[in-house]
């Protein structure tokens, strides 16, 4: 580090802009990896911050968090040690949408996360406003050697190189590659009524300067808007108005490398009110003081996280709306609301809250309010979250128009891992839509135009009886270990319980389950049908049926080996719905050969005869990798595929 014209200036391998869940996922992924990496947050108190609901997981959410910890990452090993309640959802339906949520200690969570992040070798944090990207034009090969990039940039999409980023005093830190994770800082706005501030969510620095440099950078940004419910203090409640929501008696770790017994501890409750018609009146007429509805918010806001208010106005037929109250910690009395998120007066927000069953003597300890950001439109990255006109400058978390805790930090992880293994010459890794739920998430980001903050959902992964939380390592250990942020002594008890997995499914296929008139008691007692006198039957056949599972199975199978209960739950799985997933797989297979059809780089979509307009618009702006990928763009038919499959087979013929 030296200093310059009296300012700093210093050299890293990988800057990582924002400390939230995202950032905090890219400078591990990074610093992992070996790489010298900084990350800098407007301050070191908000690493970690949960501005918002205080919980990790849920349907879906929980899915990315046990994908992200197969390969490596932090937040599900962090909330494993920090969370009150634990509960895993949809259990009355089947296991492609099982999704493991926990309750956090908002302030345990924070301290393990910044723990985490001081005491990894090669990571420095600072605490700075970084206000510009310093880039230099393609060309300009002296820019290139002052940034220390030894790497291939004959890219025919990028126009510019990444060199580092300055910081609100001046001091420049050069970097190999930079990951922005600025979260919803960007010229943030708090509004609630007629109350608007320009500051962060929960009253921290907005970051004011940063996209101005997005914008002389040539990058399209965007406005969004989330929200965040009120807090009300704990002793004002009357919780025996209330429903009680207690946790599960099995803790299902969110971290393949815990078992339930590492993480064991007594669970707090959450309890359950209601809206009623006195609620909805108040709204209905204080409606033209919500900003919402005034018009002062411009932003867009999540179509599948609505505010209080929005459910009330359009869904007038609707009587009462359910709101979960969560604790925010044991630290603290502050209840969250969940399901109540508004922008409505601090008054109005009073008066409606003490309409609810248990809340007749409510005091409010924070406001809930709106928060508008800047973000930007994500088609402009690559599937690896690097920017396809900006070399070495990735993206990730909500500044990728995404909303929420998970969908970040799985951002996060990948752009800086890709960042890193770009850094040391290394092949990037994109995860594809029949891998992960994370495949799903980025693909749909950089193909599709999102105009409202992006949610993830089980329903927009096509092949999610493969891409269960449960299998999670199965599907992607091994890319973390490839990677090099999965450990090789992590990666031998994975490799243990893959060879534990084959073999006994193997067992329960080749073993008949004995003597008919003692299967036909075991049967009758679980209400199965009996097999006739002359037909034997193997114990996989067994699982199959409706009533039965592996596990009821132990009655009458007195050789069966002691295993883990993850290896029996992938074992009961995998034989069950054996027909479904084999289904499934060929699914896959068909979807991998459209994939494998790479277009080229320079195509110039406006030449090519046969397309339509639209579609020569959309191809020419997000520049598809492979046809897979542009199938799934918007406004491009299957007619405009075909036209590029001919483009594809005379180009063949011409090599």
């Amino acid at each position: 580090m030296k200093h310059t014209d009296k300012h700093i200036e210093a050299y890293y391998d990988i800057a990582v802009v924002g400390a939230g869940h995202a950032g905090i996922e890219a400078a591990l992924a990074s610093a992992r990896l070996g790489l010298k990496t900084i990350i800098f947050t407007v301050s070191v108190d908000s690493i970690g911050l949960m501005p918002c609901n205080p919980n990790i997981g849920g349907t879906s959410k929980g899915h990315l968090v046990c994908e992200l910890d197969a390969l490596g990452g932090e937040m599900g090993k962090c909330i494993d040690r920090t969370f009150i309640q634990s509960k895993m959802l949809n259990k009355s339906k089947g296991p492609a949408v099982h999704s493991l949520r926990a309750q956090a200690d908002k302030q345990a969570y924070i301290t393990e996360m910044r723990k985490t992040l001081e005491n990894t070798p090669g990571l420095t944090i600072k605490q700075a406003e970084v206000t510009e990207l310093i880039t230099v034009d393609k060309a300009d090969s002296c820019g290139k050697r002052a940034a220390g990039e030894d790497e291939n940039v004959d890219d025919q999409l990028s126009k510019k190189i990444i060199t580092g980023v300055r910081t609100a005093s001046g001091a420049v830190y050069h970097a190999k590659k930079v990951v922005l994770c600025t979260g919803v800082y960007l010229n943030a706005r708090c509004i609630y009524g007629e109350v608007s501030e320009y500051t962060g969510p929960n009253g921290l620095r907005a970051a004011n300067s940063l996209t101005a440099s997005l914008i002389e950078n040539g990058i399209p940004v965007r406005r969004f808007k989330t929200g965040t419910p009120a807090r009300v203090d704990r002793r004002s409640i009357d919780f025996s108005e209330m429903e009680e929501q207690k946790g599960d008696d099995f803790i299902r770790p969110f971290s393949f490398s815990n078992e339930p017994e590492d993480i064991e501890k007594e669970q707090v409750s959450c309890w359950l009110t209601y809206t009623n018609e006195e609620t909805h009146s108040i709204i209905r007429e204080s409606i033209d003081r919500s900003p919402l509805f005034s018009g002062d918010i411009k932003g867009t806001g999540p179509r599948y996280c609505p505010s209080i208010e929005d459910k009330v106005m359009k869904f007038p037929d609707k009587e009462r709306h359910q709101i979960f109250i969560e604790p925010e910690g044991l630290y603290t009395n502050e209840m969250y609301l969940s399901g109540m998120s508004s922008s409505l007066p601090e008054d109005v927000q009073e008066a409606m809250i003490r309409t609810m069953p248990g809340f007749s003597h409510a005091h409010i300890v924070r406001n809930a309010y709106a928060i508008e950001y800047d973000c930007i439109d994500a088609t402009v990255l690559k599937p690896t979250l690097e920017f396809k006109e900006i070399s070495g400058l990735y993206s990730a978390g909500q500044i990728n128009g995404s909303s929420g805790y998970e969908e970040a930090a799985v951002q996060g992880f990948m752009a800086g891992a890709n960042a890193a293994l770009s850094a040391l010459g290394r092949k990037e890794e994109v995860i594809d839509r029949s891998q992960g739920y994370i495949g799903v998430l980025i693909d749909d980001l950089v193909t599709k135009e999102s105009f409202e903050p992006y949610r993830m959902m089980t329903s927009r992964a096509e092949y999610r009886l493969l891409l269960r939380q449960d299998n999670a390592d199965l599907r992607l250990r091994e890319i973390g270990h490839r990677i090099g942020t999965v450990s090789e002594e992590e990666y031998q008890k994975f490799l243990l319980k893959c060879s534990q997995i084959e073999a006994e499914i193997k067992r329960m296929r080749e073993t008949m389950a004995g003597s008919n008139e003692r299967i036909n008691a075991f049967l009758r007692e679980h209400g199965s049908s009996e097999l006739p006198d002359s037909k034997g039957v193997s114990f996989a056949e067994l699982i199959k049926r409706p009533e039965l599972n592996y596990e009821l199975l132990s009655e009458i199978d007195p050789e069966r080996p002691s295993l883990s209960w993850r290896v029996r739950e992938q074992v009961n799985i995998e034989i069950k719905y054996e027909g479904y997933i084999k289904r499934q797989r060929q699914q896959v297979e068909q979807f991998r050969k459209l994939e494998g059809k790479k277009l080229p780089a320079d195509i110039d979509y406006k030449s090519l005869k046969g397309l339509r307009l639209e579609a020569q618009q959309k191809l020419d702006k997000i520049r598809p990798e492979n046809i897979g990928q542009a199938g799934r763009i918007s406004g491009v038919s299957p007619a405009d595929i075909s036209v590029l499959l001919i483009y594809l087979e005379q180009m063949k013929g011409r090599s």
